[in-house]
C-alpha cells in the first residue's frame, strides 16, 4: 500500500476509481478497511480515497497530543500529496469531526460534506448516550478529565459493544472484535479519543459552505441521534437521513440504504 508523507507523519492510503475525488475518513480507533462495504459501491462513481487516520491502521502513531485541527491538516495534506485541489468529503463517527474541522477551515477544498453518526460538541444537544456512560462507570455529566482516566481498552471494548445493535451479530463477532481491541488499544487511540474530549464546532457551523447531508442510526447508542438534529438545524441548508433501526456502525449494518443515500445526494445537483 502507499504511503504519504504528511505533516511530518506517514499515511497509509488507497486510490480506488476514476471520477470526483471522495474521501472517507474513518472513526475512532478504525483503520481505512472498515470502509469495505463502500469502497465498491462508491469507486464505481468516484475517486475515492481511504486512509489511516495518525495513530491507527498502518499510518504511523506519534504520541499526543492530538486535535481535531491535526486530523484535518493531515488530511488535506494528503490531498495536496494527490495533487486534488477539492473533493467530496464523508466522515463517519470521529471521522465526521475531522470533516466538520475541514469544512471550517479549508472550504475551498469541499465539495459536498457527509457527516454520518457525528457531533459537534458533547455540549449543547446530543453526546454521549446514558446507557454509554453508565457502562463505562461514569455520571452522566462526568468531566472531560474524568473521562481522559479511563483504559483505552475499556473505551474501545465500550465501543464495540455497543456500536452494532444486531443481537446475533453482536453475539458472534464481539468476542473477536473485544479481542482485536484490546491489541489495538494503543497510545495513538489514546490520543484520538482525547482529541474527540476536544472537539467542539457548535457555535462555528453556521459557517460551513459546502452542501452537507447529515446522517444517522435512529438507534444509535453511541452517539446520541439529536446530535445529528443540531448538526443538521445549525448547518445552512443541510439535509438530514435518519434510518430506522440503525445502529453507530449502520454504515455496515445498513449498508445498502447508506450506500444510497449518499451517492444520491453526491450525484446530485
Amino acid at each position: 500500500m502507499p504511503k504519504a508523507r504528511v505533516n511530518g507523519i506517514s499515511i497509509n492510503y488507497s486510490v480506488e476509481g476514476r471520477g470526483e475525488p471522495l474521501f472517507l475518513i474513518m472513526g475512532f480507533s478504525g483503520s481505512k478497511m472498515a470502509w469495505f462495504f463502500q469502497r465498491g459501491a462508491f469507486r464505481k462513481h468516484f475517486q475515492v480515497v481511504t486512509f489511516d487516520n495518525r495513530g491507527v491502521g498502518q499510518s504511523d502513531k506519534p504520541p499526543g497530543p492530538y486535535s481535531m485541527k491535526m486530523f484535518a491538516d493531515d488530511t488535506v495534506g494528503l490531498m495536496d500529496h494527490l495533487g486534488i485541489d477539492k473533493a467530496h468529503v464523508l466522515g463517519a463517527s470521529m471521522g465526521g469531526m475531522i470533516a466538520q474541522h475541514i469544512a471550517l477551515s479549508y472550504p475551498e477544498r469541499v465539495r459536498k460534506l457527509v457527516l454520518s453518526c457525528t457531533l459537534a460538541s458533547r455540549q449543547g444537544g446530543g453526546g454521549f448516550p446514558v446507557e454509554y456512560m453508565k457502562r463505562l462507570g461514569l455520571s452522566e455529566d462526568a468531566s472531560d478529565d474524568e473521562l481522559r482516566q479511563l483504559d483505552p481498552k475499556k473505551v474501545m471494548g465500550m465501543v464495540v459493544s455497543l456500536a452494532v445493535n444486531d443481537r446475533l451479530l453482536g453475539m458472534t463477532a464481539s468476542p473477536l472484535l473485544r479481542i482485536f481491541a484490546g491489541r489495538l488499544a494503543t497510545e495513538g487511540v489514546r490520543g484520538q479519543f482525547e482529541a474527540i474530549l476536544g472537539h467542539d464546532t457548535l457555535g462555528r457551523l453556521p459557517a460551513i459552505q459546502a452542501p452537507t447531508l447529515v446522517i444517522v442510526g435512529a438507534q444509535d447508542r453511541l452517539i446520541d441521534p439529536a446530535s445529528s438534529d443540531v448538526l443538521a438545524g445549525a448547518i445552512p441548508g443541510a439535509r438530514l437521513v435518519k434510518v430506522e433501526s440503525g445502529s453507530h456502525a449502520f454504515f455496515l449494518s445498513k449498508r445498502g440504504r447508506f450506500n444510497r443515500e449518499v451517492l444520491d445526494f453526491l450525484l446530485g445537483s
